[in-house]
Order: C-alpha cells, then sequence, then structure tokens
C-alpha cells in the first residue's frame, strides 16, 4: 500500500527582484493535510516588495512588452509543454494538500491546460501586434479628415494576483496567463496552507527560462505591506473570503490610486432538480451525481462548489436517500492510497472553520446524512490529519430561512431545501445574493428556459444538464478558459477567464482621435480615408516581406448583364423572384426591379481583383463584415478598391494572414458591397521548398 511520504520540512523562499530570498523569521509550519507531519515552513516578513514591485514594472514590463501578441503567446505553449514535462513532482505534493491524483489534475493539469487554451486563442484571434483596436473607426467629420478609433494597450505597471489555498497550480496558472498575454508582469502570492506547491511551480518556470526576466514574481508568505506600493497603473486581483476581499477593495491605497481591482469570493452556488426528472428519469441520477460530486471532489472546497440544493418538494425523499447513499460510499483517507475517494481538508484549521460553519447551519437544517465530529478513514491519520466525513442538511423551510443562504461551509457540505414551482427555486437561489455558477437538470424547455434567464443576473454562469449532454459535458464545477469565471453580488463582482475577455482586463481603452492617415500609423491597420499607394504591381504579386499597409489595386470595370443573372440563378439554384420576376421584384418596397444575387456581386468582384497565376496569395480562408448597401441591376457596371488592411506575419510558419479592404461600386460611385478578404500570404516567395 502506498501512503504519503513527507521529508524534513524546507524553507520555502521569495522569487523577488530577480533572485530567491528567505523572510526574516523562522517560519510557520506547514502540515501534510493528511498525516499532520510538517512539510514546510513559511515567511516573508522583511522583504522589500516596494523594490520587487518597481523591478516588475521596469524591468519586467518592458522585457514582455517590446514582445507582440503572438510572441507572448508562443511563450505560453513553451512554458506549458515543458510544465507538463514535470507533471509527477508537482502530483507527489499535491497529495500533501489533501487532493487525491484526481483531484490533482484539475489543479496541475487543468492549470497547464489553461496555458495551452490561452496562447491557443491569443493566437487565433488577436492579431500579432503590441495593440488592439477596439470597435469600429468613429467618423467625426463629414469629409473624413477627422475620425477616432477606440484602442486596447497594456498598462504600464504590474498585476498582484492573491490566490486562495485550493488550486495552488491552478489558480495562479489562470490569472497569469492573460496577464501574461496582455504584457503585464505578474506577482503572485498564494495563500500559506498550500504554498509550497505554489512555489515549487514558479521554480520550475523560472528555470525554464521561458518568460523574460521580470515577468513572473513570487511572495511566500504574508503580503506585508504589498498593497502600500501600488499605483493607478496596476492591477489587484483576489480570490478568497468576502471579508478579506472587502478589507483588501477598501485599501486606503487601492481607493486613492483607483487601482483596477477584481475578486472571486464566497459563493452560495446551487443546482435545481427540474420538475420534469423523476426518479426513473436520467436527469434524476445526472443530478445526485453530480451533487455528491460536488461535495466530495477536493473535500468540497471549490468555490464552485455545489452549497444549496433545490428540489420538487414531492421528491425531498428520494433525493436524500440517493445522496446519501452515494456519499456513503465514499471511501475518505490519504490521497496516496489509491483507494482514497476523497482526501482531508487543507488543514486543521481549514477543518475547524468548516465545522463551525455546520453548526450554524443547524440553525436552519438538520443532519440528514455524515456526522462533522465522526470520521471514519481508511489511511491517513484521523487525529493528526483534518478528515472530515461529507454532511447533507435538510432545511424544510427555505423561504423562512437566512442562514442557508448567507453561510457557506468550505468543505463536504451541502443543503437540500424544497420548491413547488420553479420560479421559486429561482427565487432562492437569488437568495444567495450572487454566485459563481448555478445548475438546473432538467429535459424540459421551459424549465430550462425559466431557470436559466431567472438565474442568469445573478450568476457568472449557468449550466443546464440533461441526457443528451450527459457525455460531453464539463460539469457543474468546472471553469473553462473560454467561458467567464466569476460572478455579482456576494461572489466578487468580477470576471476572470473568458477567453480575451480577460486580457483586456490588463489593458486600457482609449479614444484616439486624428485624420485617418495618422490613426492607421498609430494601429498598424488602414482606415478608409488614410490614403493608400496605388503601386504598378499586383498586390497579390507580393510577398509579406515585400507587401505595406495601404498597397492598393483599383480594377477595370465589368457590366452585370440580365444573361449573367438568369446563369448564376440556374447554375446556383438560387431563384429567389428578386432575381427572376420583374413584377413581384418591383412590388419589393427595396428594389426598382429584378437585381444580381449578392453573392453574384461577390464573385464577379473575385474575378476583378484575383491574380491568377501561383503567388505568395497561398489560400482565400474567408470574409468578414461582408455587407450589401447599393442593389445591382442588369447594366450597371462594378468595379473593385482592393486595399491592404492588416497583416499579421505568423511567428513559428511561413506565412501570415493579410486581411484587405474590399469596397465594390457601380458607375455612379455608389457602393454596393463593402467587406474583408482574407488570405494566407507566404513571407517571401518563391518558398524555399518551392526554390528548393
Amino acid at each position: 500500500m502506498m501512503t504519503a511520504s513527507s521529508p524534513a520540512p524546507r524553507q520555502l523562499e521569495s522569487f523577488l527582484a530577480g533572485s530567491w530570498r528567505r523572510g526574516a523569521g523562522g517560519g510557520k509550519p506547514l502540515r501534510n493535510a493528511a498525516t499532520g507531519d510538517p512539510v514546510a515552513l513559511i515567511d516573508a516578513s522583511g522583504l522589500d516588495f516596494a523594490a520587487a514591485l518597481d523591478w516588475g514594472r521596469t524591468v519586467g514590463r518592458a522585457n514582455l512588452q517590446k514582445h507582440s501578441f503572438h510572441e507572448r503567446a508562443a511563450m505560453l505553449k513553451a512554458l506549458a509543454q515543458a510544465l507538463m514535462a514535470k507533471k509527477e513532482a508537482f502530483y507527489a505534493e499535491s497529495l500533501w494538500t489533501g487532493a487525491t491524483r484526481t483531484d490533482g489534475w484539475i489543479d496541475i493539469e487543468g492549470g497547464i491546460g489553461t496555458l495551452f487554451a490561452y496562447s491557443s486563442k491569443a493566437r487565433r484571434e488577436l492579431p500579432n501586434t503590441r495593440v488592439l483596436t477596439d470597435g469600429d473607426v468613429e467618423p467625426l467629420s463629414k469629409d473624413g479628415t477627422f475620425s477616432a478609433q477606440h484602442i486596447l494597450s497594456p498598462l504600464q505597471g504590474i498585476a498582484v494576483h492573491i490566490n486562495a489555498f485550493n488550486f495552488p497550480c491552478w489558480g495562479m496558472l489562470e490569472k497569469i496567463a492573460p496577464a501574461l498575454i496582455a504584457g503585464m508582469p505578474c506577482v503572485v502570492k498564494p495563500a500559506s496552507q498550500t504554498a509550497y506547491l505554489t512555489e515549487l511551480m514558479v521554480r520550475e518556470i523560472l528555470k525554464t527560462g521561458i518568460l523574460p526576466d521580470g515577468a513572473l514574481q513570487l511572495v511566500s508568505g504574508s503580503a506585508g505591506d504589498l498593497l502600500d506600493h501600488l499605483t493607478g497603473q496596476d492591477v489587484l486581483t483576489f480570490t478568497g473570503s468576502a471579508a478579506t476581499g472587502r478589507s483588501l477593495k477598501a485599501h486606503p491605497v487601492v481607493v486613492r490610486e483607483a487601482v483596477r481591482f477584481t475578486m472571486e469570493a464566497d459563493s452560495l452556488n446551487s443546482s435545481i432538480l427540474g420538475q420534469d426528472a423523476a426518479p426513473d428519469t436520467p436527469e434524476f441520477d445526472l443530478f445526485v451525481k453530480e451533487v455528491a460530486r460536488e461535495m466530495t471532489v477536493k473535500a468540497g472546497q471549490k468555490c464552485t462548489a455545489i452549497r444549496r440544493v433545490f428540489v420538487p418538494r414531492a421528491l425531498i425523499d428520494p433525493v436524500v436517500a440517493a445522496l446519501a447513499a452515494r456519499l456513503g460510499k465514499s471511501v475518505l483517507g490519504d490521497p496516496a492510497n489509491e483507494k482514497t475517494r476523497m482526501g482531508p481538508l487543507a488543514s486543521k484549521e481549514q477543518r475547524d472553520e468548516v465545522r463551525a460553519r455546520i453548526a450554524d447551519l443547524k440553525s436552519d437544517a438538520e443532519i440528514v446524512a455524515g456526522d462533522p465530529e465522526m470520521v471514519s478513514v481508511a489511511s491517513g491519520d484521523p487525529q493528526s490529519g483534518a478528515f472530515l466525513s461529507p454532511v447533507l442538511l435538510h432545511c424544510a423551510d427555505p423561504f423562512n430561512a437566512d442562514t442557508v443562504h448567507d453561510v457557506e461551509a468550505f468543505g463536504p457540505v451541502a443543503t437540500v431545501m424544497p420548491y413547488d414551482e420553479i420560479d421559486e427555486a429561482v427565487a432562492l437561489a437569488r437568495r444567495g445574493k450572487g454566485s459563481l455558477v448555478a445548475s438546473v437538470f432538467t429535459d424540459d424547455p421551459k424549465v430550462a428556459e425559466a431557470a436559466a434567464i431567472g438565474m442568469a443576473p445573478f450568476h457568472g454562469r449557468v449550466l443546464i444538464g440533461n441526457r443528451a449532454s450527459a457525455k460531453s459535458s464539463t460539469g457543474h464545477g468546472s471553469p473553462l478558459p473560454n467561458l467567464v469565471h466569476g460572478g455579482p453580488g456576494r461572489a466578487g463582482g468580477g470576471e476572470e477567464l473568458g477567453g480575451m475577455r480577460a486580457v483586456k482586463h490588463y489593458m486600457q481603452r482609449t479614444a484616439v482621435q486624428g485624420t485617418p492617415r495618422l490613426l492607421s500609423a498609430v494601429t498598424g491597420r488602414w482606415l478608409a480615408g488614410a490614403g493608400a499607394t496605388d503601386t504598378s504591381e499586383h498586390p497579390f504579386r507580393k510577398s509579406l516581406a515585400e507587401l505595406r499597409i495601404g498597397d492598393q489595386l483599383v480594377t477595370g470595370a465589368r457590366e452585370i448583364t440580365l444573361a449573367d443573372i438568369e446563369h448564376f440563378a440556374t447554375f446556383t439554384g438560387d431563384t429567389f423572384y428578386a432575381h427572376m420576376d420583374e413584377a413581384a421584384a418591383r412590388a419589393n418596397p427595396f428594389f426598382d426591379g429584378r437585381v444580381a444575387h449578392g453573392y453574384l456581386i461577390v464573385s464577379f468582384a473575385a474575378g476583378l481583383f484575383v491574380d491568377p497565376a501561383p503567388g505568395p496569395v497561398l489560400a482565400n480562408y474567408g470574409v468578414d463584415n461582408l455587407r450589401f448597401l447599393t442593389p445591382v441591376y442588369p447594366g450597371d457596371c462594378l468595379k473593385v478598391q482592393l486595399t491592404c488592411k492588416e497583416i499579421n506575419p505568423r511567428i513559428n510558419a511561413d506565412h501570415g494572414e493579410v486581411r484587405w479592404d474590399c469596397e465594390v461600386s457601380n458607375q455612379d460611385g455608389e457602393i454596393v458591397a463593402q467587406y474583408d478578404v482574407l488570405t494566407m500570404v507566404a513571407k517571401t516567395w518563391p518558398l524555399a521548398e518551392a526554390a528548393e
């Protein structure tokens, strides 16, 4: 039988201003959650946090912001690959936190996976630049000489991340990923109970040399006067209790400097069993399984865990019986033992805190399964370890109870409550005053609609579970890199993750006004009115090395005939009446007679501007923002103005993306269609392999 082995406790260090540093004190012992053995000592007293922040703002910021979004994203991918190769070392220390191998997977590989996801999304969704445009150009004059463009540029400070104890790896990685892509250096301050695992991962990160100097620093221990040195260009993020979060938000320096602040706090998440989900339905079984899983994974120490369970009144007894039976099968013990299904809480102090909160909940509810004072473990030390059995409570009158909607026991604890109509369940879910996530298990569209729309204003995420998604669903409690993670009210009012939404949290939105030509210089993107270079060489004959923003082609004209329209209709099968019936077309309020198909216009436009010979343009991969602005009638003559709008070379490929502004106009100079053409263009031509 494998058991967790704890070596002599190591002294944790902080990495600040370019070197590893120990605090001035002896250090507080941190213990193995299953055995009580000391595994580390932590102390950060006497460290110079002002110098650390200054080092990050100067050295780290300069080193990061000289790179483009794609280059910083590539760093994350390389970092994720390096960390994945070291994952077994992280799993070994994760056992000390009370996490089973499954629990550790969420924290370790889930965190590393977040780096992969952000790297991929950034390279796919962001341009390979250092400044982002935000929204369309805003014309400010009739003659087109004065316009405005909103841009996003990285803040010039440092991001300070104060994290919770329950996810020492994921909690760090999910915050630094968007910050680093945005170009902001980071200081990570993990919660002390499990800081040894964060410190180990930071050591491995720094060993790789992938991140530039100053990009990442670590505080192992108390934050001391760290917040006293923040500025208005810095960002502060926090995950933990609402009380601590409020104190940070109200810190005099945070208030005075208007420091950008985001918080993920206490969350009384709920799950609703739909009225259609009787005990003989798949939804009933899925619901019971999900509630039990959320109570026992990480021993219920998840900010997204289900705390309140709303059930149709007639189904209270079957649900309680099913949950009690499933929870009774949970094998408690040392997570190093492969038979263990639920490990201990992170510390005995945390266990005592959960027991105290259960005592509070008993003012509104009764325990129907489990005993918070009695625990039976298959392995580990029941006296020195922080073990706690799963506890299920029942509140018979939730509308006349307050504690069950106000008190969170941050452990394997949930309360079952009855409702009569779905609107009542929604109202009860809202009593949590804002949560990270809610779920509803139903196969009834009306129940799904009422629950999701009713709960959405009070939650950051709503999961609808049913039989069709059972195999593919990521579950109630899983934050995903591409979805927002946060919630209103009590949950903190912040948003993390959500793909590129999180990156923009570390950037300043600014409206820049001026002539289109100068705005183009600022944004690196051609704007209408900025002027263009009409060269004798077709732009499609230019590689990325030769192509320039503003290179333009103006084509000759082509007449659209009735025969063209009828042939296109017959060839494609698009015989919509406006193209084929003169009387019906005239009766249409938008047309004066038969008109050309919109896609005929796009096709003929391509015929006007495409250069047919093999060349640097390797492929057309789509169009964006296609609009048909003026009807085209038989006899109209069309021409195209094609302008190189944006160039994004891929850093690890022999090609890049080029966005072309395409404007199709008629013989009267009226714009009939406008859109962006997207192409893949070789960096050099001929390609190296072709030349060989």
